[in-house]
């Protein structure tokens, strides 16, 4: 080709270098500015492992220098502890099994929690239960109040969803929601063994708290419902769809949940395999 253009080799490569890492640069920030906008709480890893799945190679140096350089960093607000458990209640408090748990697949270990969400007139409240090992959402209820029907309408949907054998752990904070006669007979009734977090220690539950935090920072955050039944469209949208089969989770290889738990063996439970790290015998 450079013989027939009448140009030298050496000439062709000089042009080279100048205008084709240029167009792959603008290529690759056209790429990058996409999945911000797609995914506007994505932090320049999980951006970096989106464009992976979309075919771009690149390393997240790169990714973190054009998102700076385009102000597309993501922002984060304070971390911030809703008023929603109440501990002082006379029901039983059960010991902490989660502690240490290594999952090995699914329905081993399920957590839950219950979080507020702020409408234009009214506070309303929000109960999740989760599957720990894949970080799916498999069970949600949304209600104005803070009884135990809240709590138990998300176990029931889990429930039914997943059939779990007996042996299944089921780990909370010590709200009154969990510790109650009707919820602690519901988990019984399915061989479900209920765990509770130690005092003032959220770490305790660390995935369910994250999850809830992942929910005010990229669904409650910056939106604004009417009421209670706009909000829970747009809320089941987001869990069934965005956050179980689109959005990446950094703790199970920025894979989705739903992608994660299609590669496992399909098995509703595996008993209670169960791995305690740092626990005697």
């Amino acid at each position: 080709m450079c013989e027939l253009s009448g140009i030298s080799r050496a000439g062709f490569y000089r042009h080279w270098q100048v205008s084709a890492p240029r167009q792959a640069d603008t290529a690759l920030r056209d790429a990058v500015q996409q999945v911000a906008l797609e995914k506007r709480f994505y932090g320049y890893r999980r951006v970096q492992q989106e464009l992976r799945q979309r075919g771009h190679q690149v390393n997240a140096k790169r990714v973190l220098r054009l998102m700076r350089e385009d102000n597309l960093l993501c922002l984060r607000t304070r971390r911030y502890v809703p008023p929603t458990t109440d501990s002082r209640h006379g029901w039983r408090v059960w010991p902490n099994l989660a502690r240490g748990l290594i999952t090995r697949n699914l329905n081993e270990l399920w957590v839950a929690d219950i979080t507020y969400v702020r409408l234009q007139e009214e506070f309303v409240y929000v109960a999740v239960v989760l599957d720990a090992h894949s970080r799916r959402v498999i069970g949600w209820a949304v209600t104005r109040h803070l009884g135990a029907s809240l709590a138990l309408e998300a176990l029931r949907m889990a429930l039914a969803e997943r059939r779990p054998a007996p042996g299944l752990i089921h780990h909370s904070d010590r709200g009154i929601q969990y510790a109650c006669a009707d919820y602690l007979t519901l988990l019984a009734e399915h061989g479900v063994q209920p765990s509770m977090s130690r005092v003032g220690n959220p770490y305790d539950n660390a995935k369910a708290e994250s999850f809830m935090k992942t929910l005010k920072e990229e669904q409650v955050r910056g939106n604004s419902w009417r009421d209670l039944d706009a909000l829970r469209a747009d809320l089941t949208r987001f869990l069934q769809i965005t956050y179980n089969h689109e959005r990446l989770h950094s703790a199970i290889g920025y894979q989705t949940p739903a992608a994660f738990e299609q590669q496992l063996p399909r098995s509703s439970s595996t008993g209670l395999l169960q791995s305690y790290v740092g626990r005697g015998s």
